[in-house]
């Protein structure tokens, strides 16, 4: 019968143990972790595109291409502490809008001039790389804080082209057509903090702010991230926060000659998978 007894448990124990609706309390820190969800983003945009001889316009892309700044998008991201205080991270989303819209001003665009009136079709691009590094230099039960490095690497892609002139009459493909890429690393630095107010519920919030002259680009950067999550089961959970991120930087490369001032915020919800 002891033996019996003993083995009853032992299988308890396994089979409680393999349960997916147990979950042990959440701790303020992850060893690994992986989410997937949406974006309700916001992009309030201007950009101007100097060329080699005539300075460009400032363009808002929601007022005078009416590009629609709202926009529902997907985002990753994965987060990994190989050691107990030090924790790296990686995330990507990507957002494009186009839309056609008659001018309601004359626009310079990379020494092209579109006059008032013309119908344009524009077409905005995005993508965002953020990589960050953390060193929880405050650790305890329930809550850690450290000092937070991150850099986000922004690929942009604006292109205007032609669709009718100021008569509204249909003009051929390419008549007048241009795009330009460029490549903006926006780095921050400030802090991160966790907090596991309750057994299954963290809450988490970064903030930075970065202005440097580097590579000729001039750019002032602020970035900032609040949110809970709430973790009913032992390895998933849902998120839910609020980010911005906030760009004004002028620059004097070879790609993009002139100003981009970049503003990027909405909520994010999601699944989260962590050990």
């Amino acid at each position: 019968m002891p033996y019996a007894s003993c083995r009853t448990k032992c299988l308890l124990l396994a089979v409680v143990s393999l349960t997916p609706g147990v979950a042990a309390a959440v701790e303020p820190l992850d060893t690994f972790s992986v989410s997937l969800g949406g974006y309700v983003t916001r992009f309030d945009t201007r950009v101007r595109v100097d060329g080699q001889t005539l300075g460009g316009t400032s363009i808002d892309l929601s007022k005078d291409l009416g590009l629609d700044p709202d926009d529902m998008i997907g985002f990753a991201g994965l987060t990994w502490r190989p050691f107990e205080r030090h924790e790296v991270g990686l995330a990507y989303f990507r957002n494009e809008v186009e839309a056609d819209r008659r001018l309601q001003r004359d626009i310079v665009f990379d020494d092209i001039v579109y006059a008032a009136s013309a119908t344009v079709r524009g077409h905005y691009g995005i993508d965002a790389v953020e990589a960050y590094y953390t060193w929880w230099g405050f650790l305890e039960e329930n809550w850690a804080l450290g000092p937070r490095l991150g850099v986000t690497w922004y690929r942009v892609e604006l292109g205007l082209e032609l669709e009718a002139d100021v008569d509204g009459e249909p003009v051929a493909d390419g008549t007048l057509d241009d795009t330009v890429k460029a490549d903006l690393p926006a780095p921050t630095l400030g802090a991160a903090w966790r907090w596991t107010p309750a057994e299954d519920w963290r809450i988490v919030a970064d903030a930075g702010w970065f202005s440097t002259e580097i590579n000729r680009i001039d750019a002032t950067v602020t970035y900032a991230r609040a949110g809970v999550e709430w973790h009913p089961w032992a390895r998933v959970g849902l998120i839910l926060d609020y980010t911005l991120s906030d760009i004004d930087a002028r620059t004097e490369r070879e790609a993009f000659t002139g100003q981009l001032q970049l503003r990027n915020s909405g909520l994010r919800m999601g699944v989260l998978y962590r050990f």
